[in-house]
């Protein structure tokens, strides 16, 4: 088992989702059980499914400053940095720490895709992409970091993570160690990924995609529906005059069972489970919430219900929030880790929207219904493709 870790403080945080732009706005969604689920109205040919499209990010063009990273991932990472005040807390923190002290640490699972979608079918009669998307950086999986680099004027380590759909949760280990080993005095860790063509029909084509909003863990799901978010966080050394919830630790695996389906006990969830517990020095009987992955996929579902009924007690509570959301792919880590940390600071657990009736898998931590709740200690769950898993474990400001 790994050794305790020495929290770090979560000095500011944000999300920007289909139910709107900044923590506030995901809050109140949450409470009044407002979905920002929608038909799908994305591309030319829009698949029968729901989506979590933000709203306002075709209206929204970079600063000219930034014109080199137009796309629209880089249009929903800005749309993000500007909300909750985030933009002024990284520019506190870079003044504070020096440019070349603060890491960036960023998860995406398709970067600017979109953008490389878009010169493919504007193709020149020599084969080449047309001169306005010409711009190499826009066409890497790191563009997401480059832009936001820039964009902060950060000089640190800067890092992209993709690992599919526990990326933007692995972003928390990375910034971890960064800061331990001394590369960093603090870090901004985040994800963003945007909806493209490639995720819409490759989920489509793997036979994942709902026709109908999503129903984790309900016994008639019929799959997943995708979303688009930008989330981020500072992270600092804890100390007696920072204020803001903490992250206490986490656990990270990657059994490798299968290419798109996950270990049918669940090894690698509960390996990554167990070390964030060993972190944080808690154990489960600590936990009053848990964030579950719950992309309302069939072996998903009843994977994750079954090795949350088996570690935990029934006074835990546990749900899904992709109804709300959709499931927002890399960025699906740092959106519920903000759902985990609002659950933490606002004394509320919510529930599982769109379910009626849960898996026979699930034990009674699977709640359907928002609760007021006291909780001090919270888990989000983050599981990709090929086995690889994140496990988050927050608390409060004490």
């Amino acid at each position: 088992m790994p050794r305790p870790i020495s929290p770090l403080r979560l000095t500011a945080y944000t999300a920007t989702t289909a139910c709107g732009i900044g923590r506030e706005a995901l809050r109140v969604a949450l409470a009044t059980r407002r979905s920002g689920l929608r038909r799908n109205d994305f591309g030319r040919d829009p698949l029968p499914t729901f989506i979590g499209r933000v709203e306002g990010v075709e209206d929204a063009p970079l600063p000219a400053a930034h014109a080199e990273w137009e796309c629209r991932n880089n249009r929903l990472a800005w749309m993000g940095l500007n909300a909750d005040g985030f933009l002024a807390a990284a520019q506190a923190a870079r003044a504070k720490y020096g440019a070349a002290r603060v890491a960036l640490v960023l998860g995406t699972s398709t970067s600017s895709i979109g953008a490389s979608e878009e010169a493919y079918a504007q193709l020149t009669p020599e084969g080449l992409y047309p001169p306005e998307l010409r711009r190499p950086i826009v066409h890497t999986p790191h563009s997401l970091g480059d832009y936001v680099q820039h964009a902060l004027a950060l000089e640190g380590p800067c890092m992209t993570v993709a690992t599919a759909c526990s990326s933007s949760a692995k972003v928390f280990a990375q910034a971890e160690r960064l800061i331990r080993a001394g590369l960093a005095d603090a870090a901004i860790v985040g994800g963003v990924d945007s909806l493209c063509g490639s995720v819409l029909f490759g989920f489509h084509a793997l036979e994942l995609i709902s026709p109908e909003p999503c129903r984790p863990f309900d016994t008639a799901r019929r799959g997943i529906n995708i979303g688009e978010a930008a989330g981020f966080a500072l992270l600092e050394r804890d100390d007696a005059a920072s204020a803001g919830p903490r992250l206490l630790g986490y656990g990270e695996s990657s059994d490798a069972h299968h290419m798109s389906t996950p270990h049918p006990q669940g090894e690698g969830a509960r390996r990554a489970l167990s070390d964030a517990l060993a972190r944080g020095a808690r154990v489960a009987a600590d936990i009053d919430y848990i964030n579950l992955h719950g992309t309302a996929s069939l072996k998903n579902d009843e994977v994750e219900a079954a090795v949350v009924a088996d570690r935990f007690p029934a006074t835990t509570r546990a749900s899904s929030t992709k109804g709300w959301t959709g499931h927002t792919l890399g960025a699906a880590g740092i959106v519920e880790a903000v759902i985990t940390l609002l659950a933490l600071e606002h004394g509320f657990a919510p529930g599982t929207l769109n379910a009626q009736t849960l898996d026979p898998a699930c034990g009674p931590q699977v709640r359907l219904d928002n609760e007021a709740a006291s909780i001090r200690h919270a888990l989000s769950f983050s599981f990709g493709f090929g086995g690889n898993n994140c496990v988050l474990l927050f608390g409060g400001t004490a």
